[in-house]
């Protein structure tokens, strides 16, 4: 039986080879393990190489990715063999997943990335220029055209986001593999914001995937982890290399709490995601709010792309207000928003991406592609519809009205009672 995503991310094999057959996966919490004989390895050796936890974690991420498995060529890694090798990997971030990838690029190569990235993946993708010798050239992925311009004979890599993190722009994941692979160079996608349940880049024609768990993966704020999940088999056995080589790998017990969280990525997207719609069609009908960046909004210059190569919008969103000032003002007027960096979680949380998440961005590149005059980003949680919305629409009043908004402040409590 093909299963749906729904089912497949709660009805996996919990613990292969276990007599007892538990529902839920164990924890591993081991270091080491104890070896047949002398001259004889068994399935794990180190956990820094392989883990049980670990491993049924990142069995069941390479099937919710579409990842084929991989070579078993783990011998070659110096990495003991284990039961079945798979083309997705744990890490124990999403920066460490990052920089695994920009591994298979060599000094004095090009990658091509996306203007519109996290700020983590910016000053990563500078220090290379800087202490790698690779060149990086930074192009509008909306724009296919852009992207077929920058690639030439020494591009080893295309690197974007799709919907980018904070403009929430939609790039056509499927054309943009194909030019890539017309130069003979693998296309890797940043998913973070939509997860495996939403979206699949793999299946849309992209060679690697990366995942940042912290997010929607785990959408506890419990855990740091990231992904990487690919179906070319040398491009896996070069990421089991070094993962085990680098000791990047993610730790047992965040692999358990990960697989545990797992269970309820579907119902809590989709219940986020009812949340997020209702948040963003209230901004849209706001006087104050200038514009609004979500793709599950018809306006959004991506919405027909974005719903033909993904599931559902997504918990993310930002606006403008079109001054920073007004806009810090509102979001220190929040109750229910924590201010907050990272998304996806099942609690809501509001920041100015230039003052927290994207501050790490380089300044020339800031210079060149500057972020709209206050722009607010949102990650939409679990809390009451209704909660949430009488929380901005306070907040962009006191942030509006700054003669009574201290007397608003001291008058009602941070959080709604019951």
């Amino acid at each position: 039986m093909c299963a749906k995503a729904k089912t497949r991310l709660i009805q996996y094999n919990a613990c292969p080879g276990d007599p007892y057959a538990p529902v839920s996966t164990p924890l591993y919490q081991t270091a080491t393990f104890a070896q047949p004989a002398a001259a004889e390895l068994g399935p794990y050796d180190y956990t820094r190489s392989g883990n049980p936890t670990r491993a049924v974690l990142e069995k069941l991420l390479a099937d919710l990715e579409g990842a084929a498995a991989g070579t078993a060529a783990g011998a070659a890694a110096g990495v003991a063999p284990t039961a079945a090798p798979v083309s997705a990997f744990a890490f124990c971030s999403g920066m460490a997943a990052i920089t695994a990838v920009t591994r298979l690029v060599n000094a004095g190569e090009r990658i091509v990335a996306g203007d519109d990235l996290y700020g983590g993946t910016y000053r990563l993708l500078g220090r290379l220029a800087e202490d790698r010798g690779i060149e990086v050239v930074y192009v509008d992925t909306t724009d296919p055209g852009g992207v077929d311009a920058a690639l030439d004979s020494r591009t080893r890599l295309v690197l974007l986001e799709s919907p980018t993190n904070p403009l929430l722009k939609v790039s056509d994941i499927e054309s943009i593999a194909a030019l890539a692979h017309s130069h003979g160079v693998p296309l890797a996608v940043d998913n973070s914001l939509m997860s495996p349940y939403l979206q699949r880049p793999l299946e849309l024609g992209a060679d690697i995937v990366v995942e940042s768990a912290t997010k929607a993966l785990s959408g506890h704020s419990d855990l740091t982890a990231g992904v990487v999940a690919t179906r070319d088999p040398d491009v896996a056995d070069r990421l089991r290399w070094i993962q085990n080589s680098e000791g990047a790998g993610l730790a047992p017990f965040e692999s358990w709490l990960l697989l545990r969280s797992a269970k309820t990525l579907a119902v809590r997207l989709e219940a986020q995601q009812l949340n997020a719609r209702r948040v963003a069609e209230y901004l849209c009908g706001c006087p104050m709010i200038r514009r609004v960046y979500y793709p599950g909004l018809e306006d959004h210059p991506g919405f027909d792309l974005h719903g033909r190569q993904a599931g559902g919008p997504g918990v993310l969103m930002s606006f403008t207000t079109g001054s920073d000032e007004l806009s810090e003002q509102m979001v220190n007027a929040t109750r229910l928003f924590k201010i907050a960096v990272s998304f996806g979680s099942v609690t809501s949380v509001i920041s100015q991406p230039a003052r927290l998440s994207h501050a790490s961005v380089p300044a020339e590149i800031r210079a060149k592609r500057p972020l709209p005059e206050g722009l607010v980003r949102l990650s939409v949680g679990l809390e009451d519809g209704d909660d949430l919305v009488e929380d901005l629409a306070q907040a962009i009043k006191a942030a509006t009205a700054p003669a009574w908004s201290p007397i608003l402040a001291a008058s009602q409590p941070r959080v709604p009672r019951p």
